[in-house]
């Protein structure tokens, strides 16, 4: 379970914007400026090299939790980029730091080194035209990439912060991996009490601002029984009868639609021949919501629904030779959390996505984003920029045409300076 940082509210507090400052015109200065102008001159410029780097990084595997060898060649990258302290910390994650003007608080802007894809996809990039296809491309290897741009854009324009700017690349953002990266990063992290703001690139479309972040529950369920013959032990309990029975009961619940809170069996085996009553058999089940009390609700009554389906079951057959019991493995559980559109961090990200020329879409999602927001750290998540499409497929594509890819990257390079602050 995450603690809540004491220091949170007194670190937001030390970014928020002025009361009389309104996030449109503070990002529109900075956008409007002769600085910002040259940095994305040089997004141009440098455009090729960021599709050169995109290629590179695609390519070096990151399987759920074996992500070393991106992570080195990200720290690499880091370090040529002139950041200062640059590691890979206990957990894997990889991060650098480019010293603001100040001493206050510390803006985060990160993405994850991980893919959903097991060892040894085909990571090969094909492009066609201006599209690059590849599994991982997408999500997240662009905005890794991206991150790199950002900083020879505003090394190149000159341009200095008044917040430190932590590069963070994590580990174990996708699947399986629960956040771990970025929970290690806010509980045991040297940086977890200085943090005021932080920005998770995660997906492409630049206009998408996520500021609520969907909670998940995730858990497999074994039900265990004595097995036996289909034919000689016939009429005895059968845990495949009690699961299903639960599945059933389990898809009866009707879940609120706001705040939305949905449920899912998603996966399940058990048994050893067509002959045999198995001995157990299992199911996994994801809850999601990004409201924490409901989504409670849904495990409560998700628990109880599994220990009745096993009582039902004992008492429908025989348990001469042993009865149906259910163990319960958690694998999944984000925190939910949300913030506020009114918070300062969301406007001017929302101001910044104005300014480029589209209009932000507000939405809630999972991602690395969803730990601080639990801790109560302001937090939204934002895309690359540019187009893509069929993510955690191996038909993975982006579209690199460089006009809409540098116009959806200054987004973030907008939103990023108008919380760390520009000299």
């Amino acid at each position: 379970m995450f603690r809540r940082l004491t220091l949170a509210a007194a670190l937001a507090a030390a970014i928020a914007l002025p009361v009389s400052a309104a996030p449109k015109d503070e990002v529109a200065q900075i956008v409007e400026s002769a600085a910002f102008k040259t940095a994305v001159q040089t997004l141009a410029a440098e455009h090729d090299r960021t599709v050169a780097d995109i290629v590179a990084i695609t390519q070096i595997p990151a399987p759920p939790f074996k992500e070393a060898a991106r992570a080195e060649a990200y720290r690499a990258m880091l370090e040529a980029h002139g950041l200062q302290d640059v590691e890979i910390d206990a957990e894997g994650n990889v991060m650098g730091l480019r010293k603001g003007t100040g001493d206050g608080p510390l803006v985060v802007i990160s993405a994850h080194l991980d893919t959903v894809f097991p060892e040894g996809t085909d990571l090969t990039v094909r492009r066609e035209g201006t599209r690059l296809y590849a599994p991982g491309i997408a999500d997240d290897s662009r905005s890794l990439a991206v991150l790199l741009a950002y900083l020879r854009a505003l090394d190149a324009a000159g341009i200095r912060t008044r917040s430190d700017v932590l590069v963070l690349g994590t580990v174990g953002e996708e699947g399986a991996g629960d956040l771990r990266g970025v929970r290690h990063f806010f509980e045991k992290g040297k940086y977890k009490d200085r943090i005021g703001a932080f920005f998770s690139m995660d997906g492409i479309d630049p206009a998408n601002l996520v500021h609520v972040g969907v909670g998940s529950k995730r858990y497999r369920a074994v039900f265990k029984g004595p097995g036996g013959h289909s034919y000689g032990a016939f009429g005895i309990v059968n845990p495949m009868a009690a699961l299903a029975g639960a599945i059933v009961e389990f898809y009866e619940i009707r879940p609120p639609t706001r705040p939305k809170v949905t449920y899912s069996a998603s996966v399940i085996g058990g048994g050893t021949s067509v002959n045999a009553i198995p001995d157990a058999a299992y199911a996994e089940f994801d809850m999601r919501s990004a409201d924490a009390g409901e989504l409670a609700k849904l495990e409560t009554r998700f628990k109880a629904i599994l220990e009745a389906a096993a009582q039902a079951e004992n008492a429908a057959r025989s348990t001469r030779f042993g009865a149906v019991e259910v163990e319960l493995i958690p694998i999944g559980d984000r925190p939910a959390g949300s913030t506020p559109r009114t918070s300062p961090l969301v406007a001017r990200t929302a101001a910044a996505i104005e300014a480029l020329g589209y209009r932000p879409v507000f939405s809630a999602s999972s991602t690395d984003a969803n730990a601080p927001m639990a801790l109560g750290v302001p937090a939204v998540t934002i895309g690359s920029g540019g187009s893509g499409g069929r993510a955690h497929s191996l038909q993975e594509w982006i579209d690199v045409e460089p006009v809409e890819s540098v116009r959806g990257m200054s987004v973030g390079l907008a939103a990023l300076l108008a919380a760390a602050g520009v000299e």
